[in-house]
């Protein structure tokens, strides 16, 4: 299993990677094998607000629908709109191609909050 070094990771499984001011979130390969087959990802709009740590969408896949919780509190600038119509992205390329969203970091002093891959990678196999 994939842990790419130069992410950030969530204790609820969704990754983080910063460029500048901008944060683009997604699901960990672990969360997406977890899940089974992904079917449908439901997002926000874009200039929505979303809030750390509370859920700003979801993900159903063949087995259950799940809640997609925010690493980071920020603006949404930007959906990804591949996933409306290729779903299955999400469990092929979760962290190239199945990025869901790019929010403006409102504070970036809440990415310290957030695991390295070394502290991911730990909590997941224990």
């Amino acid at each position: 299993m994939e842990f790419p070094k130069n992410l950030r990771y969530s204790e609820e499984h969704e990754w983080v990677r910063v460029e500048g001011n901008k944060a683009y979130i997604g699901i960990t390969a672990f969360a997406q094998s977890e899940l089974g087959d992904i079917v449908f990802v439901e997002l926000p709009e874009v200039g929505a607000t979303i809030q750390a740590d509370e859920p700003f969408g979801s993900v159903e896949s063949v087995k259950t629908v799940s809640e997609l919780y925010a690493p980071v509190t920020g603006t949404v600038l930007e959906v990804n709109g591949n996933l409306e119509d290729a779903p299955e992205l999400v469990n092929s390329s979760p962290y190239e191609q199945a990025w869901m969203i790019v929010v403006e970091l409102s504070d970036a002093a809440e990415l310290d909050k957030l695991m390295d891959a070394d502290k991911y990678e730990a909590m997941v196999k224990e």
